[in-house]
């Protein structure tokens, strides 16, 4: 199976036809239908390292101010219990709790809503956890190798670029921010010659990076699909833009 960094942005992207909705679309029609997904998204960020291990995950509506038609969206996927255990055993010595209460939240359903409409996949999210450095997030990840020759669909769901205080509220377009759009670059072109070690010490790229990256928990989502490469595997980037001026939208494709 490929694996796939999404870059989700604002909520309403789940119930609006969008650039970036339409080319989540037309993504899951090009690739193998999976068995199962397991996802790492940015707002699945806390002490420790969780997978959720319910049948019946529910769907998460974890923002606020958005309107009502939002809140009724439903992603009744199936989760998938023995993917959990799955994982848990692939990540030791790391502990891994299973938990049975988070869900799936919008990094994950605002997204696979139109990956995956018939939400007939399993899925199973995986937490970051916050007292990790980036370093350890990378190599727990190369842990999870053996899940895409299993057939299963390895998502991380974050932002490149994530400065929520400079964001244009409100307005449809707005012109990029140059600190956005070079951070932006600098990633993309780290990413297509290989340069893992750059991504992995994001932070020492200068004001740009604290300008890009103020928090963590939407960088590190992209850890954990490059450091899923393999020698063969094209990395392609089929979602692209940068919305309210300084919310990257990119997505990357490994596989």
């Amino acid at each position: 199976m490929p694996a796939v960094f999404f870059g989700h942005g604002n909520p309403l992207n789940a119930i609006q036809k969008t650039i970036y909705s339409e080319a989540w679309a037309n993504l899951g029609h090009s690739i193998p239908t999976p068995k199962a997904i397991l996802c790492v998204s940015a707002h699945w960020y806390l002490e420790g390292t969780r997978v959720t291990a319910m049948p019946q995950p529910r769907t998460i509506h974890d923002f606020g101010g958005f309107p009502a038609e939002l809140y009724q969206v439903k992603y009744p996927a199936p989760g998938d219990p023995d993917l959990a255990k799955r994982v848990a055993e692939l990540l030791q010595p790391t502990e891994v709790q299973f938990d049975e209460e988070w869900g799936l939240d919008h990094g994950t359903w605002s997204v696979l809503c139109h990956v995956f409409p018939d939400a007939n996949i399993p899925v199973v999210q995986l937490s970051i956890d916050e007292t990790q450095p980036a370093g350890f997030h990378y190599r727990l990840a190369r842990q999870l190798m053996p899940l895409r020759e299993q057939g299963v669909l390895i998502v991380g769901s974050g932002n490149i670029v994530h400065n929520l205080h400079s964001y244009a509220w409100g307005r449809h377009s707005t012109q990029a921010f140059d600190w956005a759009i070079s951070f932006e670059s600098k990633i993309k072109d780290y990413l297509i010659s290989g340069e893992h070690e750059k991504l992995v010490d994001y932070e020492s790229l200068g004001r740009e990076a604290l300008l890009a990256v103020p928090t963590p928990e939407h960088y590190l989502p992209l850890l954990y699909i490059i450091a899923l490469r393999q020698e063969d595997d094209e990395l392609t980037f089929p979602v692209a833009g940068m919305d309210g001026g300084s919310i990257s939208m990119l997505s990357v494709k490994i596989g």
